[in-house]
């Protein structure tokens, strides 16, 4: 990401930030909890290359990490120069990688499966990215922004979920690298500390 682009992000942060703190859309969702199973895990998602595949399909020996991410959301953007090393990191270890678009309502606005391929290809994804098509596995996990985390263990138990890092607008300045620790841990069988954290982002746009 280029110093035009970082400011723009930071901008539109700054304009949107208090955003990601206002009640979600009107959309009830019960998130789901720490030691839980991954649900929908059978269900099939089409990839932007076309393929079908399911969660249990992508998940690797030791785990899986599904992130719930999008194409217009200035967060997204933000937190997208962490996305491939993160994912690189997961593979790594062991644990599979999908990010799912949530955002049924908006897609003919930057969320289709056209705008998905080129902001994959755009951004150099070097992970599935899938559609979730009315939102029904953002709805199963109670999921509520993008980006938004969710990681388990070879089980498919839930381990960790919420945001990326403590910083947004700076990879630099990260404190606190909730995701990157988690993955460690996991992988290194200590203890997650912490569990969940609060998923900073846009409000997932629901179906009507």
């Amino acid at each position: 990401m280029n110093l035009q682009n970082l400011l723009y992000v930071f901008i539109i942060l700054s304009a949107v930030g208090l955003l990601a703190f206002l009640p979600v859309e009107n959309h009830n969702t019960d998130r789901l909890e720490i030691g839980a199973k991954a649900p929908l895990a059978d269900v099939e998602v089409t990839d932007i290359s076309g393929e079908k595949l399911t969660l249990a399909e992508v998940a690797g020996k030791n785990g899986l990490l599904v992130n719930f991410s999008c194409n217009t959301c200035p967060w997204v953007e933000a937190w997208e120069d962490r996305y491939n090393p993160i994912v690189n990191m997961a593979e790594e270890n062991g644990i599979g990688v999908i990010m799912l678009n949530p955002n049924a309502a908006i897609r003919d606005k930057g969320e289709s499966m056209e705008d998905m391929q080129a902001r994959a290809k755009s951004s150099n994804y070097n992970f599935y990215y899938a559609l979730d098509e009315q939102a029904k596995l953002a709805e199963a996990f109670g999921a509520t922004r993008t980006p938004d985390i969710f990681l388990f263990n070879s089980d498919m138990e839930l381990v960790y979920t919420g945001a990326i890092d403590d910083n947004a607008k700076s990879a630099k300045n990260v404190e606190q690298p909730y995701l990157k620790n988690a993955i460690q841990n996991l992988v290194a069988g200590k203890e997650i500390n912490p569990k969940t954290t609060k998923a900073l982002g846009c409000t997932i746009k629901w179906p009507k």
